[in-house]
């Protein structure tokens, strides 16, 4: 699954308990007619591919829901869901050629001087 949008908030990451555990939140809000407020948490090592992401750009995430059951101490059953991010892709380009193989440089091109306008076309259309 994925979730698109602008980036609202890049939290810091926070390390919980003894072994280590590692937890980043990025909240991104969705551009529909309804917009919403995505929480995605990133665990572990991947805390750190938030690093080169700022408020305000755009991005996919891929996501995987997470869902778990917890009994509390009245014998009661809850249920909790969050959505993890295991993948983000900045969806903008700061280059408007990107993805084109570079050009070389107009001054490479030699003009062509044995053009003749007596030459008929051979081009078959």
């Amino acid at each position: 699954m994925e979730v698109e949008g602008k980036i609202k908030l890049i939290g810091e990451t926070k390390e919980f308990g003894n072994n280590g555990f590692r937890k980043r939140e990025v909240v991104v809000t969705t551009e529909e007619q309804y917009p919403q407020h995505i929480l995605v948490e990133f665990v572990q090592d991947k805390t750190d591919i938030l690093n080169q992401y700022k408020v305000g750009q755009r991005v996919k995430i891929g996501i995987n829901l997470r869902g778990r059951e917890w009994v509390n101490p009245q014998g009661e059953t809850k249920y909790f869901n969050s959505v993890q991010g295991w993948r983000i892709e900045n969806l903008e380009s700061n280059n408007p050629a990107a993805g084109a193989p570079p050009a070389p440089p107009m001054d490479q091109f030699e003009p062509a001087s044995d053009l003749n306008e007596d030459d008929e076309d051979d081009l078959p259309f």
